[in-house]
């Protein structure tokens, strides 16, 4: 079974790219499709009556959606090889640009919207470097120009990355993104899957539910208007 991972900001057009990638696979392979959000999610049930596809959602809460994928993940492909499942996708919700799902043994996907600003790339650079593929959708709203400046963006944080640029409700451009689904390898090994890269820290007592502000207030790891790294404080 391969494992694809979906990421990028909200609206950026990712649930359009995993609808052109099951056009393009239908009657190949058989999908499985995991939708991770935070309070509401429909596109699993819309992949589902479109496609006859197995698909599952999970409502991360009070938790970072990201965090919540790292946890279900196992138990994911669990289902996934249950349902005879030849290609797992799974849709992060996106909402953490710090955050960097992506896993060994998986083909990493990240995508960007070209109308988000000729900066984007530079204000997600762990999630644009990690990935193995940046998808750049909406490239009919800019002009050339722009998609220039945008690609030069997204090499400036990855130079080896590989850019496809697309209308992912058209599927233009999209057979690039299909080879790259193609060659990806299936999982050898679940048991020595590893994320990446190293998620953001999530162990302040602001998650823990205090609300007072000040870092004085806050024990574990905070940060100081002043510092240039974050610190350990006790209680």
């Amino acid at each position: 079974m391969k494992l694809l991972i979906v990421a990028g900001p909200p609206s950026a057009g990712k649930t359009a790219v995993v609808r052109q990638i099951l056009r393009s696979v239908a009657g190949l392979w058989k999908i499985a499709y995991l939708k991770i959000d935070v309070v509401r999610a429909f596109e699993d049930e819309e992949l589902r009556a479109e496609f006859s596809i197995p698909t599952k959602k999970i409502y991360s809460g009070d938790l970072c959606p990201d965090h919540m994928g790292i946890m279900i993940l196992a138990d994911t492909l669990v289902w996934a090889e249950q349902e005879k499942a030849d290609i797992l996708i799974i849709e992060s919700a996106g909402l953490c640009l710090r955050c960097t799902p992506y896993t060994t043994q998986s083909l990493g996907i990240v995508v960007l919207s070209s109308v988000s600003g000729t900066n984007a790339p530079l204000k997600m650079a762990p999630m644009i470097a990690l990935a193995d593929i940046a998808v750049v959708t909406k490239t009919d709203l800019v002009s050339q120009a722009e998609k220039e400046v945008f690609r030069e963006k997204i090499r400036t944080v990855s130079p080896t990355i590989d850019i496809v640029e697309t209308n992912a409700i058209q599927g233009t451009g999209m057979r690039y993104l299909m080879q790259a689904v193609v060659s990806t390898p299936e999982i050898t090994d679940a048991k020595m899957i590893r994320l990446r890269g190293i998620p953001p820290l999530g162990v302040c007592t602001v998650c823990a539910g205090k609300q007072e502000i000040g870092w004085q207030n806050h024990c574990g790891v905070v940060r100081k208007l002043d510092s240039t790294e974050a610190i350990f404080r006790g209680d």
